[in-house]
C-alpha cells in the first residue's frame, strides 16, 4: 500500500463531513413530500433566534432532534424535519441602534451566518422548507389569520393595566420584570393603563386543561406548570354589603371554609371603591400613585413588602353581621377575581403579614390535630387541613367537607354562589415595538376600529426609520400610519402597536407543512396530512407562554376549519441544558480558563495572583466567560464527535456536565471504530453478513452479542435513552476488535460472516448519533448506496437463544462466585450447582444454611447464620 493510499485509512473528519454534506444537499435526500405509502413521522425542534452565533444549546438540541429524525427514516417512515427562524424581536432592534442599521440587514445577516454553521453539524433538514418569521409572505399570512380569528370574535381590544419599562418605552411581559425592573433596561417598571389587542384563551381554558390529559407523551413537570398556570380554582362568589353605599363589594374566594375568620377585606388601587376615595383624598391618591411603580404579575406582588391604606369603608360579615374594614393593599391584583379579598390573616400568609404590619385581629378558625393555635401568639399562618372552630354551625367538620356547606349556605341565603374561576388572563399581544409583525387594524373617527381588507395584506413595516430606542418610529414616522378607511373613503389611522413575537412562534410549525403555499395562510391538506408534531423538542423554560399559547392558537384555527387535529405536539421532549465550570476572580470578574494557573488544587489569576473561585457545573453564558465555540469544536474534531459527545454524556432530559475528556473519548471511539471497519473489510472484504446461528460458540456468543445490541438501542431509542444507546454500540464494537484480534479461524468463513454482520449493524445503528463516518464506513464495507436507503437492522430472536448461563451466587447478598450451567438448567439445578462450587463449600464451612432464594437464569443468594 502506498502512502496516498494509506492516508486514506486514517479517519480524517474534515473532508469525509462536507463530502458527505455535499452529496445529502445535492441529491435532496432529506426532501419530504407528501406520501400515501408511508407513515408520516413529523420532527421538530424548537427554531432559534438568529442571535449570531450558534452556541452548545444549540448543538445539543439540534443533535437530539436529528438523532429522531434519522432513527425514523430507518424505520421507513417519511420524516419532516424543518428548520427556521423565529426572526423578530427586541434583541434585532437594540442591535440595529447601537450599529445604526437596520433590524432587517442585522437579522439576515444572522441568518445567514447560522445556516451555515448548523450545516456544519450534517443536519438532515429539509431546507427547502426554511422560512424565517419576519420574511414579508410569513408575516402576510399571519395578519390574515389574525384577522379571521378576530371575525370570529376571538380578538378584541380593551384598556388594561399592563407592565411598562419607561426607558424602553414599551409594554414588558410579567415574565419580562424581575424585581420590579425592566429586564433589558434595568428601570423600574411602572403599571400604565394602555389599550391593548387581546387573544381570548380563556375561552379555551377548560379545553387547554382537560387536553393535558390527552398528552401522554408529555413531560410531568410541564403539563403540571400548564396545568398551575391555567389555575383552575373552584370557590364561592359573593358580595359585602358596604356601609354608607348602595352597591355591595364582590370577592371572590377559594377558601369559603375560612369565611369566619375574615377580620378585614382588601381591594386592588384600580377598584372602583379605592378609586371613590380617592378622588377626595390626596393621601390615598399618593397610595395609589405608588402602587403603579409595581409589576402586574403575582409573582411580583407576592415579594413586595405588603402595605396598605385604610379607606375609611366598612364591610358588613355576611353571616356575622360584624363590621370589617377595607384597605387598598398593593398586593391584590384587579385582574384576579373581582379585585376585591376577603383576608383571613391567620390562614393566608399574605393577610397575616398584612395584619400584623396594621394590627389587626388575627382570628383562628381551622385548628389542626392535636395543637391549639392562638391567633395572639402565632408566627405565620397555618394554612393546613383541621376542624373548624370559632365558625357558628360550622364546628367541628373538617374544612374540605365545610367548603361544600359554607357554598351551599351562600346559596340557600341567596348571598352568593359557587363559581369557577381561572388563573390564566387573556393573551394580550400588543408591543409598542418597531421589529414586530403590525396588527392589521385601523381607527377611523367616522367607522371606529376597522379591519384591514384580506386584499390589502400585508401591512409592511416601512423600511425609512431611525430608531432611537426611546419611541417607536411607527407612531412617530410621518406618514406611514396615515391611511384611508375602505369603508368611508375618509381619512384613517394604522395601529402603531406591533404583535408579540410569541404569534409567530404560535404557528410556524404549520406553515413548515406548506411554505409555497401563496393564495392561503395554510395548505388544509398539506397540514393535515403532516400534522400534529410527532416529536417536539425544546428548552423547559418554554413549558408556559409558548406550548400554551401554541396550543390555544391551535385550537383556534381548529375551530374555523384551518386544521383538524386537537394538539400541535404529541409528544415533546425537553433538553438539559449545557453547564461548565465558572472561574471568577475577585478583582479581574469571570476568566477564561487560559487565565488561570492551578497549584496543589487551587486556582490563581495569572493577572493579579489572586486566589479564583470555582463555580461548579453552572449553565454557559458568553457573560462568565464559559462558553466553548461550537466552531472550533466542529473544526477540531469533527462534527460526529460534537454531536457523539452531545448525546453521550447525559440522559437529553438532563443537564450535561461539559468536560474536555468526554470529547476526548468520543474522538477515541470514532477512531476505534474506524479501524474496526477497515480491519473487517480488508480481511473479510468477500463475506456476506451472517444471516444464521454459527456453529463456533465463540461466534455464537460473537452474533448474539450483536442482536442484543440491536434490541438494546432500540429499546433506548423508543424510550429516548440515547445516552445508553451508544454505550451499547461501543460494548459491540469492542467486541469485535476483540475477535479480530484473536489468532484462531481469523480467515473462517464464518468468522468473516459474523464480523460482517457485527460492523454493518454497528453503522447503521450508529448512524443516527454520528452521520458522516458512518455514511462512508457504509460505502468502505462495499455497499453502493447510502444510508438513507437502509431500514433499522432487525432482531434476529433465535440469535439470542443462549446454549449457557451464567449464574451469580451470593451468601447474605455478598457476591461469592459465578456458575457457567447449561441454558436447560432447572431452578433445581441451579441449587445444586452452587451448593457444590468448591467458593461456596468454603464459605459455608462455620455457617448454619437458613434460606436459598434462586432466581431462574441468574442468581441464587444463600441465606446463612
Amino acid at each position: 500500500m502506498n502512502e496516498a493510499d494509506n492516508q486514506q485509512t486514517k479517519y480524517n473528519p474534515q473532508l469525509l463531513e462536507s463530502k458527505w454534506q455535499e452529496f445529502w444537499e445535492k441529491n435532496q435526500v432529506f426532501r419530504a413530500k407528501p406520501s400515501a405509502d408511508q407513515e408520516k413521522y413529523y420532527v421538530l425542534v424548537m427554531f432559534p433566534y438568529p442571535s449570531g452565533r450558534i452556541h452548545m444549546g444549540h448543538v445539543r438540541n439540534y443533535a437530539i432532534g436529528d438523532l429522531i429524525a434519522r432513527y425514523q427514516r430507518l424505520q421507513n417512515k417519511n420524516v419532516l424535519n424543518p428548520i427556521g427562524w423565529d426572526a423578530f424581536g427586541m434583541p434585532a432592534e437594540n442591535a440595529a441602534i447601537q450599529q445604526k442599521s437596520h433590524p432587517a440587514k442585522w437579522t439576515y445577516e444572522n441568518i445567514d451566518a447560522m445556516r451555515d454553521e448548523l450545516k456544519t453539524m450534517g443536519l438532515s433538514y429539509d431546507w427547502k422548507r426554511e422560512l424565517a418569521t419576519c420574511d414579508p409572505d410569513y408575516a402576510k399570512w399571519e395578519q390574515a389569520l389574525f384577522l379571521k380569528l378576530y371575525h370570529k370574535d376571538l380578538v378584541y381590544r380593551k384598556k388594561a393595566l399592563v407592565n411598562w419599562d419607561p426607558v424602553d418605552n414599551t409594554v414588558l411581559a410579567n415574565e419580562q420584570v424581575i424585581d420590579g425592573k425592566g429586564w433589558r433596561s434595568g428601570a423600574a417598571v411602572v403599571r400604565k393603563e394602555l389599550s391593548q389587542w387581546f387573544f381570548k384563551i380563556t375561552d379555551y381554558a377548560d379545553e387547554l386543561l382537560r387536553g393535558l390529559e390527552a398528552l401522554p407523551g408529555w413531560p410531568d413537570t410541564v403539563k403540571t406548570m400548564q396545568t398551575n398556570w391555567i389555575g383552575k380554582s373552584h370557590g364561592v362568589e359573593f358580595s359585602f354589603k358596604i356601609v354608607g353605599q348602595d352597591t355591595g363589594m364582590a370577592v371572590y374566594t377559594t377558601r369559603p371554609d375560612t369565611i369566619m375568620g375574615v377580620t378585614f377585606c382588601s381591594v386592588a388601587a384600580e377598584h372602583p371603591l379605592a378609586k371613590q376615595i380617592a378622588a377626595d383624598n390626596p393621601d390615598a391618591q399618593r397610595f395609589i400613585e405608588d402602587c403603579q411603580s409595581t409589576g402586574t404579575s403575582e409573582e411580583a406582588l407576592e415579594k413586595l413588602e405588603k402595605k396598605g391604606f385604610d379607606t375609611g369603608l366598612i364591610a358588613i360579615h355576611p353571616f356575622s353581621g360584624e363590621e370589617i374594614p377595607v384597605f387598598i393593599a398593593n398586593f391584590v391584583l384587579m385582574s384576579y377575581g373581582t379585585g376585591a379579598v376577603m383576608a383571613v390573616p391567620a390562614h393566608d400568609q399574605r393577610d397575616f403579614e398584612f395584619a400584623k404590619t396594621y394590627n389587626i385581629s388575627i382570628k383562628v378558625v381551622i385548628q389542626p390535630d392535636g395543637e391549639q393555635l392562638d391567633g395572639g401568639l402565632m408566627t405565620e399562618a397555618y394554612t393546613g387541613p383541621g376542624k373548624l372552630i370559632n365558625s357558628g354551625e360550622f364546628d367541628g367538620i373538617d374544612n374540605e367537607t365545610a367548603k361544600k356547606m359554607v357554598a351551599e349556605a351562600f346559596e340557600e341565603k341567596k348571598i352568593g354562589k359557587a363559581t369557577i374561576n381561572y388563573r390564566l388572563r387573556d393573551w394580550g399581544i400588543s408591543r409598542q415595538r418597531y421589529w414586530g409583525n403590525p396588527i392589521p387594524m385601523i381607527s377611523c373617527p367616522a367607522c371606529g376600529v376597522v379591519p384591514v381588507p384580506f386584499n390589502q395584506l400585508p401591512v409592511s413595516l416601512p423600511e425609512d426609520v431611525q430608531l432611537t430606542g426611546t419611541e417607536n418610529p411607527l407612531v412617530t414616522h410621518p406618514t406611514w400610519k396615515q391611511c384611508v378607511c375602505h369603508k368611508c373613503g375618509g381619512e384613517a389611522e394604522r395601529e402603531t402597536d406591533t404583535m408579540d413575537t410569541f404569534m409567530e412562534s404560535s404557528w410556524y410549525f404549520l406553515r413548515y407543512c406548506c411554505p409555497d403555499e401563496n393564495s392561503a395562510p395554510l395548505n388544509q391538506e398539506e397540514v393535515n396530512h403532516w400534522m400534529p408534531v410527532d416529536q417536539y423538542v425544546g428548552g423547559i423554560e418554554h413549558a408556559v407562554l409558548h406550548l400554551l399559547y401554541a396550543r390555544f392558537f391551535h385550537k383556534a384555527l381548529r375551530d374555523i376549519g384551518e386544521v383538524k387535529c386537537d394538539e400541535p405536539f404529541l409528544n415533546l421532549l425537553t433538553q438539559g441544558m449545557v453547564r461548565k465550570d465558572t472561574l471568577n476572580c475577585p478583582q479581574h470578574g469571570w476568566l477564561y480558563p487560559d487565565e488561570v494557573a492551578e497549584s496543589d488544587g487551587k486556582f490563581s489569576c495569572v493577572k493579579c495572583n489572586a486566589e479564583v473561585s470555582v463555580g461548579r457545573n453552572e449553565k454557559m453564558s458568553k457573560s462568565k466567560n464559559n462558553v466553548i465555540d461550537p466552531n472550533d469544536l466542529i473544526a477540531g474534531y469533527g462534527a460526529d464527535t460534537a454531536r457523539i459527545f452531545m448525546l453521550f454524556a447525559a440522559p437529553p432530559d438532563q443537564d450535561l456536565e461539559w468536560n474536555e475528556s468526554g470529547v476526548d473519548g468520543a474522538w477515541r471511539f470514532l477512531n476505534r471504530l474506524w479501524r474496526m471497519v477497515q480491519d473487517i473489510q480488508e480481511r473479510h472484504g468477500d463475506s456476506s453478513p451472517a444471516s444464521k446461528t454459527p456453529n463456533d460458540a465463540s461466534l455464537k456468543k460473537l452474533r448474539a452479542k450483536t442482536h442484543e445490541t440491536i434490541d438494546r438501542v432500540t429499546r433506548d431509542m423508543e424510550r429516548q435513552q440515547f445516552n445508553t444507546g451508544i454505550a451499547a454500540v461501543m460494548e459491540l464494537v469492542n467486541a469485535g476488535i476483540k475477535q479480530l484480534a484473536a489468532k484462531e479461524n481469523r480467515e473462517d468463513t464464518e468468522v468473516g460472516e459474523v464480523l460482517m454482520e457485527l460492523a454493518q449493524t454497528a453503522v447503521i445503528l450508529l448512524s443516527p448519533y454520528a452521520p458522516h463516518i458512518t455514511e462512508e464506513l457504509w460505502q468502505i464495507l462495499g455497499n453502493s448506496d447510502h444510508l438513507g436507503m437502509q431500514r433499522w437492522p432487525r432482531l434476529d430472536k433465535d440469535a439470542l437463544v443462549k446454549d449457557e448461563i451464567t449464574v451469580v451466587v451470593q451468601i447474605n447478598g455478598k457476591l461469592r462466585s459465578r456458575l457457567t450451567l447449561p441454558a436447560e438448567s432447572s431452578k433445581e439445578d441451579q441449587e445444586k450447582a452452587a451448593l457444590a462450587d468448591p467458593k461456596i463449600v468454603a464459605n459455608l464451612e462455620s455457617v448454619t444454611v437458613r434460606k436459598i432464594i434462586v432466581i431462574p437464569g441468574r442468581l441464587v443468594n444463600i441465606v446463612a447464620k
